[in-house]
């Protein structure tokens, strides 16, 4: 029944938003009782954030799982981190970053921010281990720089709805990895 009810909840404060989505429709869209709903979650603030630990916990696992299968070089796994992004952004109901758009609603909400903050350092740790492999001077630099990009992409998909963001983003990413690996290329000469 816990599923059902996060399945539900996920689909609804995804596509619609939190903030949009009272109790009685969750109630009525899972096929439950009201008891059922608070026998499982103290409340919506509570089944917000588990919906948000959920989504972590899953986009975290693919996005490691699809860069660890990956004998590419660290350029180009960086990089496929931003094909996948514009990949994801053709197929509805794509509505940018589920955090991003959380936080948006929900900027009073201590564990829904939380979770936020704990989704985006662990983007930006994976970018970490990827730049560490690369010659460059700073790679926890070159990582919030990458972080960014990607933030950056999300964030202008949420607003403006607009796929090509992911590749512009890519293109600086590729730009800000390129310039990060020449001076170090230069310094070993």
């Amino acid at each position: 029944m816990r599923e059902r009810i996060l399945s539900v909840a996920e689909r609804l404060f995804y596509t619609e938003g939190i903030r949009a989505v009272g109790v009685d429709r969750l109630i009525a869209e899972a096929g439950i009782a009201k008891a059922t709903l608070y026998h499982h979650f103290s409340g919506k603030e509570e089944l917000a954030a588990v919906y948000l630990r959920t989504r972590h916990e899953r986009v975290i696992e693919a996005l490691t799982e699809s860069l660890a299968t990956s004998d590419e070089p660290p350029r180009e796994r960086l990089l496929k981190v931003f094909d996948m992004l514009a990949e994801k952004s053709h197929q509805p109901p794509f509505r940018g970053c589920a955090f991003l758009i959380a936080v948006a609603e929900q900027e009073t909400s201590e564990p829904i921010i939380a979770i936020a903050r704990e989704h985006k350092l662990a983007i930006k740790t994976i970018f970490l281990g990827i730049c560490a492999e690369l010659p460059v001077a700073d790679a926890s630099e070159l990582a919030t720089q990458i972080a960014l990009c990607y933030e950056g992409a999300l964030a202008t998909f949420s607003v403006n709805r607009d796929p090509m963001a992911a590749l512009v983003a890519r293109r600086c990413a590729g730009l800000l990895i390129d310039a990060a690996v020449a001076p170090a290329k230069g310094a070993k000469r």
